[in-house]
């Protein structure tokens, strides 16, 4: 890390990635600090840049986002990295982007209704991305973890 932290911070990281909303007095009840304390760490947390946000997961199912893809798709020239990959990131139903070491380009996470809706998204909005030559795709059937959470050890204040 950059920046070294104590212990208690981690220890407000890491409850924070389970229960982001958790009452400040909660917090501080299990960190084992006045909440005022606990209020200002989060706040020195925050503007320090350990905490990016916060987010609320929505069940993707209750929006007809069901299907999971992951989208691998291969660039004309890698000089066009960062325009192709801001219009990668622009496209309706992306969740991640990521520029990969290889002999493709970029792993696109996308969720979909279905196949059908899948195979439109790769005919129609991918294909238009002139500079993309080329795809190919992995349709998720289970998922066993999915998170954004970080290992957070104490050993690393």
């Amino acid at each position: 890390m950059p920046e070294q932290i104590d212990s208690i911070s981690l220890k407000i990281l890491k409850i924070l990635q389970r229960r982001a909303r958790i009452p400040n007095v909660d917090l501080a009840r299990q960190v084992g600090l006045a909440p005022s304390a606990v209020l200002e760490r989060v706040r020195k947390l925050e503007s320090q840049g350990f905490i990016d946000g916060y987010e609320v997961r929505l069940n993707p199912e209750r929006f007809s986002r069901g299907l999971v893809a992951f989208i691998l798709a291969r660039i004309r020239k890698l000089e066009d990295e960062a325009p192709v990959g801001r219009r990668l990131a622009a496209l309706g139903g992306v969740q991640e982007v990521h520029y990969i070491a290889g002999g493709d380009a970029f792993l696109v996470k996308v969720r979909v209704e279905g196949t059908r809706e899948l195979g439109r998204f790769i005919r129609e909005d991918i294909a238009a991305i002139r500079d993309v030559t080329s795809t190919r795709t992995s349709v998720v059937l289970s998922t066993y973890k999915e998170t954004a959470n970080l290992p957070i050890e104490q050993d690393e204040a």
